[in-house]
């Protein structure tokens, strides 16, 4: 693919034009993601980002110890359109990783003391178990960061990136799901950003923050997958509970 701008809606159309053409009918099993990553030569979270559109857009679903599986060629049409303007997930966070890791790295190298007792503050801050004063102390977090280069275009960009979020209800659907997992293990790692600004080493701030960025990405892969894996666990309990009975039921019968 020549064509780089939308990655992951090339890849979905594309996966759905074979849809709709009867290539894969409903009830077929799409190759695995590697597989597809490899055919199509993109990474795993652009893979994945276009197989969530194709959910989305009732296309497919992805079932625990299934695979990808095709559901119907006809519901796209009723799903809400994921439109050209939106922005995914994990294009979101890669370009913050891209980004950020720079202003990190430049901050490293203009950090005073006072700026550092207030990130630690801010660190603290979200340990709080309100979800949304946690959030706006992550957000406060990477802005500050910026705000510490005294480079008003990166400050703003900062901002935008991080804001996105809200403003592209798929990237929003799908940070969503991400939202409760690794709370600590984010703390941690924003100690670890903390403690790179604490030391001045631009390359360990900058290392600090994209091994951040990176586990937000594992996150979201895993959060991804965790539907799937809860409707498996789901419809095993209800077989367990369904053969309970009916053991019962013989038993009663003797």
């Amino acid at each position: 693919m020549s064509d780089t701008k939308k990655l992951y809606r090339q890849i979905a159309d594309s996966i759905a034009a074979e849809i709709e053409s009867g290539r894969y009918r409903p009830g077929d099993r799409l190759p695995t993601e590697r597989d597809l990553a490899l055919q199509f030569g993109v990474s795993r979270p652009t893979l994945r980002e276009a197989l969530i559109a194709l959910e989305i857009l009732g296309l497919i679903e992805a079932k625990h110890g299934h695979g990808i599986l095709v559901t119907g060629t006809g519901h796209a049409a009723k799903a809400p359109p994921i439109t050209d303007s939106e922005i995914g997930a994990f294009e979101l966070i890669e370009a913050r990783r891209l980004f950020e890791g720079e202003v990190a790295a430049m901050a490293a190298a203009l950090v005073h003391d006072t700026d550092i007792a207030e990130l630690e503050k801010l660190v603290k801050a979200m340990d709080d178990k309100d979800p949304v004063k946690a959030e706006k102390a992550d957000r406060e977090f990477h802005v500050m960061i910026a705000n510490i280069t005294g480079n008003g275009a990166l400050i703003t960009t900062v901002e935008n990136l991080w804001d996105w979020r809200y403003q592209s209800p798929f990237a929003k659907m799908v940070l969503a799901r991400a939202a409760d997992m690794g709370m600590k293990q984010r703390i941690n790692e924003h100690t670890g950003i903390l403690e790179a600004l604490r030391s001045r080493s631009s390359s360990a701030a900058r290392q600090a923050m994209h091994e951040h960025m990176d586990r937000v990405i594992e996150h979201l892969l895993n959060a991804t997958e965790v539907l799937a894996v809860e409707s498996a666990k789901q419809a095993s309990h209800d077989r367990r509970k369904a053969m309970a009975g009916r053991f019962k039921a013989i038993s009663q019968d003797i």
